[in-house]
């Protein structure tokens, strides 16, 4: 079959080289571009004149296109046949442009966008690129500019790290030198208690206290002690610089200083009791009871203490003794009745142990009701508009002051009768309660100053505290004439306690009226 085939192939040539040389028009096959087997064909039809007219215009106009183009475009024109399968190799310079086998530079046409939409793209890829180089040199100009030489950097390789020991005898300096620090402050505090005793801290507070005299104006001209012998201040000393002095003040007694008393303040630190919660208490009181029991415990196991006797009732009888309760019951009852009498006799005689009498029950409840009142005493003025016809009353103003032990007086007088009561911040508060809520003053009616019938009224005129008592135990005096009231509240330097509840009850009587 091979054979076949390039027997058909060479016949073929010889058939076209033949058709050649009788027709013109298959020498300019090549230069118009087509190929040959094209040619072939196209020619192996019968042709016509005008197709051979126009083949032959094509190829002259084919030459004067090439004899006009010169330069790089002229050479790339090439006939259809010529061009090569495979693409021409890229060369470039060391420049980066194009060039040719020659070394001439080659410029090549570049596709312009006419669309306004691939401008406005092209020059917006345009202003981008330039925009990052910009910001690419800026960064790189700020690196360069803020880059410090002299700021050495860290080696990569990380130091191996070594032993480092202690020098001999180094804790053994801190241990001296704690010792001396303790050492100095317990001669320190030594130090401060003898001076507390002999007084000579409260002379050194004083002396840091006292300005100091640096500057030479404020010297005197003679010492406090240089005074009581000398005859004059300012005249002892005279122009030959002689000093005279009164020979008179002059003995052979020795002055002693006056042994004065330390001061008050107390050697060890006084430290705030903290009250415990009711939690806190009980959580205390069952640890010291435990640690009673557990000590009593050990002393019975060393054998210090006899073990206490079991603590027999009548519920617990069989499940205690056993055996022996069922020998002898009538005697064991009896025993355990015994004992039970025991304990409860024991329980009495501890609780009248801790029982007060009654002179301390009375002490313990004066104690609770009396207030101190050594930094100020607690006064109340109260005016009543009538009190001499009412005995009921007049027992419980004058008991509850007692009972209160509170000091005062009780001035009676028409329209406007006086109480006035001295205690502490407690007493003043019950006697308050009692005085205007518990007693009903409104239920009495009494004549007004005009004879209408009003009802009577407990006002709180003034309260406030006083440096001590003016009065003693409470108690009543009648007055007929205002006058008189004035003086006695005069005669115990407080009268202003009865103008200040006279006024009141004028303005009272004033705006009822």
């Amino acid at each position: 079959m091979m054979e076949n085939a390039q027997r058909e192939i060479e016949e073929r040539k010889r058939a076209l080289n033949n058709l050649k040389a009788k027709d013109p028009l298959l020498a300019a096959v090549p230069q118009i571009g087509l190929p040959v087997a094209l040619a072939t064909q196209v020619l192996a039809k019968k042709p016509k004149p005008e197709d051979v007219d126009k083949a032959k215009k094509l190829a002259e106009l084919h030459a004067q296109i090439r004899a006009k183009l010169s330069g790089s475009l002229g050479n790339l024109i090439q006939p259809v046949a010529q061009i090569p399968d495979r693409p021409k190799p890229l060369i470039l310079d060391e420049d980066g442009r194009t060039i040719d086998k020659s070394g001439r530079a080659i410029s090549i046409p570049t596709l312009t966008p006419t669309l306004k939409a691939n401008i406005r793209a092209k020059k917006r890829e345009v202003f981008n690129k330039g925009q990052g180089t910009s910001e690419r040199s800026t960064t790189n100009d700020d690196a360069v500019k803020f880059f410090d030489d002299r700021i050495n950097q860290k080696p990569i390789l990380r130091t191996k790290r070594t032993l480092r020991f202690h020098e001999p005898g180094k804790f053994q300096q801190m241990a001296e030198r704690l010792r001396m620090k303790s050492q100095l402050e317990r001669l320190q505090n030594e130090i401060s208690q003898i001076a507390r005793k002999t007084g000579i801290s409260s002379a050194t507070k004083l002396a840091l206290i006292a300005p100091k005299q640096d500057t030479p104006d404020d010297v005197p001209c003679m010492e406090w002690w240089d005074s009581v012998i000398l005859t004059n201040d300012f005249n002892s000393i005279d122009e030959m610089g002689k000093i005279s002095i009164r020979k008179s003040a002059i003995t052979n007694l020795i002055e002693h200083p006056t042994q004065m008393k330390p001061p008050n303040e107390p050697l060890k630190p006084v430290f705030l009791p903290v009250f415990l919660t009711k939690k806190e208490r009980k959580k205390l009181r069952r640890q010291n009871r435990r640690e009673a029991w557990k000590e009593e415990q050990e002393k019975i196991r060393l054998g210090l203490v006899a073990p206490p006797e079991p603590k027999l009732r009548i519920s617990n009888l069989m499940r205690v003794l056993g055996t022996e309760a069922v020998q002898d019951p009538t005697k064991i009852e009896a025993h355990v009745r015994e004992q039970m009498a025991k304990r409860q006799k024991a329980h009495e005689e501890a609780n009248n142990a801790r029982k007060l009498t009654a002179e301390q029950k009375s002490e313990k409840k004066i104690r609770k009701i009396k207030e101190d009142t050594t930094c100020g005493v607690h006064v109340s003025v109260y005016r009543i508009r009538e009190l001499q016809d009412n005995a009921s009353k007049k027992f419980k103003v004058e008991t509850n002051a007692k009972q209160l032990h509170m000091t005062g007086t009780v001035v009676l007088f028409r329209d406007c009768c006086v109480i006035v009561v001295e205690g502490g911040p407690k007493q003043q508060k019950k006697y308050r309660r009692l005085m205007q809520h518990r007693i009903k003053w409104e239920e009495d009616i009494v004549k007004g100053p005009d004879g209408h019938d009003v009802p009577n009224s407990c006002v709180l005129v003034w309260e406030g505290t006083s440096q001590r008592r003016h009065f003693g135990e409470i108690k009543f005096k009648v007055f007929p004439m205002e006058k008189m009231a004035r003086e006695f509240f005069q005669k115990h330097q407080v009268e202003h306690y009865w103008d200040l509840a006279y006024s009141g009850a004028v303005l009272e009587a004033s705006t009822d009226s």
